[in-house]
């Protein structure tokens, strides 16, 4: 066999990858800008495949944002030197630069008629946790493989939670309440109205900009409505958010509905703990078999500094699996926003919201 060498790529390598691209995909194509912009990114693994000197083939990996997944967006071998054991070797290559970047799992997409990727990777121990209909472009379906590649010593069972995707920028709240309902309830419906009527019962009316978001005692109040045994924990007894906004008048409302809710959440019963949540807590709730709900800032995972609810699905000795139904601010797919893998280290800086470091949550149990 050719001497083989894997290395990060550099510019002078484009010309050939457009080239091995070309060869390899009819559609779905990385562009001369979409490779420019991964040599540069700090997100990402971008490694060539030499054969006798010469480059024949590459993969990309991406690195999310506050979490420990991985998640292999491209590879491509020129079909003069496929069969020969490069594929594996590249893939085993990528992973383990992976876990130098302290990442836990891979995940990838695959066409579901492309038998010899997905041997492959079946080979290497990925395993099919779903699929995707009409994914590529030419309108093929994917299935959904994932491969845990660095172990703690200890690993949990991941309860299984329906994910949904939220459908505007102001609703994390109401689809994550929704997660957690058809999890204790299979004959919860996810759908968008129900999602907009929790919302609109939740809501806070104004927030520090835009759309005001959801209310821990307000999704507490939703959900005991609808039958479902609910226990808030928040770390602040006065009105929530007031930080962000100027208004005097928004000040008002905002206190006002935070009234209202205390009001109607003492009348109903539903328990309220004024202390700050902590990852021993959510450890202990998961660990008695209850569903969670954090409140987190999503700076950590996007950027931006918001609020942002969460569903807590799981947990081991180094990391929370959490469902996001935020899909718009990351360049992932679906795939990528369930079960994410986040240390628990770092989650603990997310469960802080704001210079009074505020923090919520919501914990269920089955009646």
């Amino acid at each position: 066999m050719s001497e083989r060498l894997f290395r990060s790529v550099v510019p002078e390598d484009i010309d050939r990858l457009l080239e091995i691209e070309k060869i390899c995909f009819s559609s779905d194509r990385l562009s001369r800008r979409s490779f420019q912009r991964w040599i540069k990114g700090d997100n990402s693994i971008l490694q060539v495949l030499e054969v006798a000197g010469q480059v024949r083939g590459y993969g990309l990996v991406l690195l999310h944002k506050g979490t420990r997944l991985a998640r292999l967006y491209s590879i491509a071998l020129h079909p003069s030197v496929q069969g020969q054991g490069h594929a594996s070797a590249l893939m085993l290559a990528l992973e383990a630069a992976a876990v130098e970047q302290d990442r836990l799992f891979m995940r990838l997409e695959v066409a579901k008629q492309n038998l010899t990727a997905v041997q492959l990777y079946q080979r290497l121990g990925y395993q099919v946790f779903g699929e995707f209909s009409d994914y590529y472009e030419d309108h093929s379906d994917a299935l959904r493989m994932q491969k845990r590649i660095r172990y703690p010593e200890h690993v949990s069972e991941q309860s299984f939670v329906p994910w949904y995707r939220q459908n505007t920028a102001f609703t994390c709240g109401p689809a994550s309440l929704m997660m957690v309902m058809a999890a204790i309830d299979p004959e919860v419906s996810l759908n968008q109205s129900e999602e907009l009527d929790l919302w609109r019962e939740a809501t806070t009316i104004f927030m520090t900009s835009g759309h005001g978001g959801c209310h821990p005692l307000g999704l507490a109040l939703a959900a005991e409505r609808r039958g479902f045994y609910v226990e808030v924990q928040m770390s602040q007894t006065d009105a929530l958010f007031l930080e962000g906004v100027r208004a005097a008048h928004k000040k008002e409302v905002l206190n006002l509905v935070h009234e209202q809710f205390l009001e109607r959440s003492e009348a109903r019963k539903i328990p309220i703990r004024y202390e700050a949540v902590t990852v021993a807590e959510i450890e202990l709730r998961l660990s008695h078999g209850e569903f969670v709900m954090a409140l987190i800032s999503s700076y950590r995972l996007n950027g931006d500094k918001a609020p942002h609810w969460v569903v807590v699905t799981a947990s081991d000795e180094l990391c929370f699996y959490l469902h996001d139904p935020d899909t718009d601010k990351l360049t992932i797919s679906e795939l990528d926003c369930q079960y994410i893998p986040v240390a628990k280290e770092d989650f603990a800086k997310m469960i802080n919201y704001g210079r009074n470091r505020f923090s919520a949550a919501l914990f269920f149990k089955k009646r």
